[in-house]
């Protein structure tokens, strides 16, 4: 086990901020956090419902590019070729239509709200992860 990656307290302040952001969201409009869903209402745009949901894509953006330049970016290194980056993408956005949301709509404020959908998609997603896993490093590759 590598324990310089062992950083609880960072991953604690990250999920209540997380949790606190889907919570209001939720307490506030009435809409659930969930990123392709607030995303996919924006194609095409309703309207009145436009502004939050380019808020929320934005601030996540920005979240992003914030870690980028305060964070440490060093340690990060994606070692997939760009193809398999996009088929993995694409696959993702297939999986949140099938399963009709994403990982932050089902894991985070489904299994939030006791949703027996959301706890068993949440189930499923991490589940098959863990395959994905065990098959790419100990069946596949190194």
């Amino acid at each position: 086990m590598d324990i310089v990656n062992f950083t609880p307290i960072p991953a604690l302040i990250g999920g209540a901020l997380i949790g606190l952001a889907s919570a209001l969201l939720l307490l506030l409009t009435g809409r659930i956090a969930g990123v392709s869903g607030i995303l996919g209402g924006l194609l095409p745009p309703a309207s009145g419902d436009t502004t939050w949901r380019l808020a929320f894509i934005a601030g996540l953006m920005l979240a992003g590019l914030g870690f980028v330049y305060l964070g440490d970016v060093s340690a990060i290194a994606i070692e997939a070729d760009t193809p398999l980056l996009i088929a993995a993408g694409l696959l993702v956005g297939i999986g949140t239509r099938v399963g009709s949301g994403c990982t932050s709509g089902h894991g985070i404020c489904g299994v939030g709200r006791l949703s027996p959908r959301g706890i068993v998609a949440t189930c499923i997603f991490v589940g098959v992860a863990m395959v994905t896993v065990f098959v790419t490093r100990h069946i596949i590759g190194s």
